[in-house]
């Protein structure tokens, strides 16, 4: 069932059981035609160390990272330009923040039972009055919220398949991270995990 009014989690909208079960059926499977154009890849911090995480993109962008730095790519590591977004993701966008801005990037994260995200901001993008929308496919993950600040106290909820969260306004640039997921807590993905997909205005 689709939650009418989203948690406020210190600003952070968190629809829980947005998505039904045959969209995200529907959405992994859009997301699974576009891998073979732009596969996965373990990305590298700037400090050289390999994220535990792996990742790719749709849209006119992609999200990097390597020894170089944390940005935007117009083209996949191998040389391949991004595919679109699919139209199964850009609705569930369209359906809480409106059509007005549309995403240009939609970042795909795999979690192995292994992987977590350290706290980090979103802040590689230009005009930060546009939310980021993040969408939870997948094994249960332990998300945890900060501040403005890296040092600001944390406070932690569990995201499920299908849940959607929204950052925008003070906590558009909020520190977020994912400290671990439940591994074998849903049976969308064949080998479980969890797939993390977060939509973002660049430019």
């Amino acid at each position: 069932m689709i939650q009418a009014k989203p948690l406020n989690v210190r600003g952070f909208l968190i629809y829980k059981s947005f998505i039904s079960a045959r969209d995200q059926i529907d959405i992994l499977n859009a997301i699974r035609a576009g891998l073979p154009q732009a596969p996965m890849f373990s990305p590298v911090t700037v400090s050289g160390k390999l994220m535990s995480i792996q990742m790719s993109s749709v849209g006119r962008y992609g999200w990097f990272s390597d020894r170089r730095g944390y940005r935007y790519e117009s083209k996949h590591p191998n040389g391949n330009n991004w595919p679109s977004i699919p139209q199964s993701i850009l609705n569930i966008w369209d359906k809480i923040l409106g059509s007005q801005r549309q995403p240009d990037c939609c970042l795909i994260n795999y979690y192995s039972e292994t992987a977590r995200m350290g706290l980090h901001q979103d802040n590689d993008e230009q005009d930060f009055t546009v939310p980021v929308l993040s969408i939870s496919l997948g094994d249960d993950a332990l998300f945890r919220i900060g501040g403005l600040n890296r040092k600001d106290r944390t406070q932690s909820v569990w995201l499920s398949s299908g849940d959607v969260v929204v950052m925008g306004g003070e906590s558009r640039l909020a520190f977020h991270g994912v400290d671990r997921i439940r591994f074998g807590t849903s049976n969308l993905l064949k080998n479980a995990g969890r797939i993390n997909l977060t939509l973002r205005v660049v430019d």
